[in-house]
């Protein structure tokens, strides 16, 4: 009886091409999320499209479509990515910092690096901000979702900053997140829009006069 061996011969095994396959395809998806991401940065969310994309990471628009299905979904997962590198950058390196102000302080200044660095290219969660900002849907949950997350990390830390006694008892966390916030967005106007040198340390003189105000009685940290 002849064997079927040769019909198989090279192959992998059944058990092992399945995981090789997905571990490929991820792969795939995970790189055109960031070839998607580079291009969001400089033309914002609704620029993007599945043929723009196709055409960025020399794959057809069938391929591209076959990892995502809906322009939607790629928008969503370009967030989602945005906002995971956001917290690889910004958040997890500040946790390293004592708790209270100089982790209040070092969640800021990561932040002010992070714009400034943005500037020739672009912010997702402002430019975000700006064009769904009047369009309910999936996309602009996904985006508010991400920013109240990052809000509410400030706010937290704020919260520590006054469990510890660097700032006064009274400290409003609410209005002193608003202005903190407020100074990025100043930043990222000045310095992208209006071009305008020294933004940057506007905008670190700002935070300095801001936490000056909620400071507790004895306090200089």
């Amino acid at each position: 009886m002849d064997s079927v061996a040769s019909d198989t011969d090279g192959a992998p095994p059944a058990d092992t091409a399945a995981p090789k396959a997905l571990m490929k395809g991820r792969q795939t998806r995970a790189a055109i999320v960031d070839a998607a991401l580079a291009l969001a940065s400089h033309i914002g969310l609704e620029g993007l499209s599945i043929g723009a994309l196709a055409e960025v990471t020399g794959m057809s628009k069938s391929g591209v479509f076959a990892h995502f299905g809906s322009r939607e979904e790629l928008q969503i997962s370009v967030v989602r990515e945005y906002h995971a590198k956001f917290e690889e950058e910004v958040f997890r390196p500040s946790m390293a910092a004592a708790r209270g102000l100089p982790r209040l302080r070092a969640l800021f200044d990561r932040w002010l690096k992070r714009v400034s660095v943005e500037i020739d290219s672009g912010c997702i969660y402002i430019s975000g901000a700006v064009e769904f900002d009047d369009r309910p849907g999936p996309v602009r949950d996904a985006l508010v979702d991400m920013v109240n997350t990052w809000q509410q990390a400030l706010e937290r830390s704020i919260g520590t900053a006054v469990a510890e006694g660097h700032l006064r008892d009274d400290t409003d966390a609410r209005q002193l997140l608003f202005e903190i916030h407020g100074l990025i967005l100043a930043l990222h106007h000045d310095a992208r829009f209006l071009r305008r040198a020294g933004a940057e340390g506007r905008a670190r003189a700002g935070f300095e006069r801001v936490l000056a105000h909620w400071t507790a009685p004895g306090r200089t940290d």
